[in-house]
């Protein structure tokens, strides 16, 4: 398999490039998609060794995933990683999901098993959540927030990424449930548990944003 990384990234100077280099240990192609940054982050993964697409203003995650994908899928990958920028996702942790990228279409590096680690807010956010779209996939995931992926080039290209924020990484989800694709779940060890202090999330609109996008997902059926 031809496999490429890549590290959606806004406002994410000082830890971008720590993430880079660690991954360049793992792939030799790491992809950076500045989301309209305006600290620095682009410069600091280049330094790192990344090759870097910027956007001019910050569109969302949704958006610079969909980019990276039509950008490494169109140089002929067959499969991307997904990691964040802010140190949360650990490189090292790259070949648990790589295990099982061989027979899945989509792999969820998945931290339910740490959820005792995160503030009661942001664990009972997690688990009703993954609950909700664990119902509207009609399959039970237990952690559908997580951005460190494995994605197969036949799986976006089948149900696409049209989604502009957060709630593309959930719609895909039930995109990919509802349409046979396997979904395989991988536990994984983080570099911290609870990453409010490095989030972008806004937790009521994207909340709301999220609560959409799955319903018309669902709605979308089996074609």
């Amino acid at each position: 398999m031809n496999l490429a990384a890549v590290i959606p990234a806004y406002q994410a100077a000082p830890s971008v490039g720590d993430v880079v280099r660690g991954t360049l240990a793992v792939f030799p192609e790491v992809l950076v998609l500045d989301d309209g940054s305006t600290d620095g982050t682009a410069e600091a993964a280049r330094q790192a060794g990344a090759r870097v697409i910027s956007f001019p203003e910050n569109r969302g995650k949704g958006a610079a995933l969909c980019a990276a994908f039509r950008d490494l899928f169109g140089r002929g990958f067959d499969g991307v990683i997904t990691l964040d920028a802010d140190g949360q996702h650990l490189p090292g942790e790259i070949p648990k999901l790589l295990v099982e990228a061989p027979h899945a279409d989509l792999v969820l590096g998945v931290r339910d098993h740490l959820f005792a680690e995160m503030s009661a807010l942001r664990r009972a956010s997690n688990r009703l959540s993954s609950k909700a779209i664990s119902f509207a996939a009609g399959q039970p995931l237990s952690d559908i927030q997580t951005g460190f992926r494995y994605y197969a080039k036949r799986l976006i290209e089948t149900v696409g990424f049209p989604e502009p924020r957060f709630e593309a990484e959930s719609a895909v989800v039930v995109r990919a449930a509802r349409r046979g694709f396997r979904i395989v779940a991988v536990p994984v060890r983080l570099g911290f548990a609870d990453g409010r202090l490095t989030s972008h999330y806004r937790p009521l609109l994207d909340s709301l944003r999220i609560a959409g996008a799955v319903t018309r997902a669902r709605l979308e059926g089996n074609g």
